[in-house]
């Protein structure tokens, strides 16, 4: 199974937004689309769908910018891709130039139960427990949050033993 470009970046924002909380940062699309290679435009309408979710939250001004929701850092990853990659089928077997063997196939069948399977494995992880060590630290050595401004519920000062801060 391949996820598609915008649910992996989806995932990865996520990924950096809950490294960036523990840290009291703010982060920016820009600087979430520098940290996994990606175009600014396409990850501002991946946070986007983000808030539309309740996933993450956007702040306007001074000491804005974006923030991960608790719904966010507990988020089933399994859950998070059936909604982002939607009920399509793994082949197109309508369309059209149909398959002839799309109303007898055993094999379309057994795609859409594996793709099921796929999401059920996802199901038990979430958004914190896919940044836990050693994957926290790859996550903070994409890049520096740009200290926009501290959350006012979380100390801005660093993490003990993660280094110094931006």
């Amino acid at each position: 199974m391949q996820l598609s470009r915008s649910s992996d970046l989806a995932i990865r924002a996520l990924m950096r937004l809950a490294v960036a909380d523990e840290r009291g940062d703010r982060m920016t699309a820009a600087a979430i689309a520098e940290s996994v290679n990606a175009s600014t435009s396409h990850v501002a309408k991946i946070v986007s769908r983000l808030v539309e979710l309740g996933l993450a939250e956007s702040r306007r001004g001074r000491g804005g910018g974006l923030v991960i929701t608790e719904a966010g850092r507990n988020e089933s990853v399994g859950r998070l891709l059936r909604e982002l990659e939607g009920p399509g089928e793994v082949v197109q077997c309508e369309g059209p130039t149909p398959c002839p063997l799309a109303g007898n196939c055993g094999l379309r069948r057994a795609l859409v139960d594996a793709r099921d399977a796929f999401f059920t494995a996802l199901d038990p992880l979430t958004v914190t427990a896919i940044v836990r060590a050693p994957t926290r630290q790859v996550t903070l050595d994409l890049g520096p949050a740009p200290r926009l401004a501290p959350s006012p519920n979380h100390d801005s000062s660093p993490l003990p033993g993660v280094g110094p801060g931006p």
